[in-house]
């Protein structure tokens, strides 16, 4: 057995590669976690992928982002992250989308196409968005919980967010999708309580980055007064293969009931 996959099917199998080269992923939010989402499935074999996020590279970036680096500074993220895919899977297909999702636009993805979405986003109002739509289209969902001002990259864990602890952000999304009847969502989520920063934000800090306890509040991205969290290069990128651990194992999963619905 030969090719670039071949070290995978020998775990998954045959029917399951198949059924992951069919597969079309679209990932919400392009930074810390959501980059490392992408690259762990485009070296799993993931055939199509739709990518959303309006974000350029910044130099604070360059922490944790695995498309962040000197050369790729104040490019749009979903730019490289295409490039980035098509660099290890040529025979990937990759449609980017350089725009926030948000509640205004949610009507104009088609996740009745899509075989699984990632919500990697950062505001709870986009999160909730993305849940709604799923729900509603009956699409497969894993959403990530707060990753900011962690330290401890053994602390995450999958669970429905009704079961989930600790996590601020799980908190209020718990509150919000009960009101709203999601009875159930895929997360990940950390354990670890959030560890406060030893330096406040400074001058230098990426203006488009928000604090998780702002987006527990559902505060909007562009306030104007707000904290930074404090990030680094080991937790998003865990937190990151981790969902798409999850991503594979559950379309593999469903490779022989997806074979046979074609046949």
């Amino acid at each position: 057995m030969t090719g670039q996959f071949a070290r995978t099917q020998l775990l998954l199998g045959k029917a399951a590669m198949e059924r992951l080269r069919e597969s079309r992923v679209a990932v919400f939010g392009i930074g810390g976690v959501g980059g490392h989402v992408c690259e762990a499935l485009a070296r799993s074999g993931i055939g199509a992928f739709v990518l959303v996020d309006d974000d350029r590279v910044s130099l604070t970036n360059l922490n944790r982002q695995i498309i962040a680096a000197r050369s790729t500074l104040g490019r749009c993220k979903v730019d490289v992250m295409r490039e980035r895919i098509l660099d290890i899977n040529p025979e990937a297909e990759v449609a980017v989308h350089q725009c926030f999702f948000l509640p205004e636009n949610a009507s104009s993805f088609p996740f009745e196409e899509y075989d699984y979405v990632v919500d990697a986003v950062d505001t709870v109002t986009a999160k909730l968005a993305l849940a709604m739509r799923a729900k509603e289209t009956d699409t497969p969902i894993i959403s990530s919980m707060g990753a900011g001002n962690k330290l401890d990259a053994t602390a995450f864990r999958v669970a429905d967010i009704y079961d989930t602890k600790v996590c601020p952000l799980a908190k209020v999304m718990r509150r919000e999708l009960k009101k709203r009847g999601v009875e159930s969502l895929k997360v990940v989520y950390s354990q670890e309580l959030p560890v406060i920063p030893k330096e406040s934000e400074g001058d230098g800090c990426d203006e488009g980055e928000s604090m998780e306890s702002r987006q527990a509040e559902g505060q909007n991205r562009d306030a104007k007064r707000r904290s930074i969290p404090g990030s680094v290069a080991f937790v998003p990128s865990v937190a990151g293969l981790i969902i798409a651990g999850e991503v594979v194992k559950d379309l593999a999963a469903n490779a022989g009931k997806k074979l046979e619905k074609n046949r």
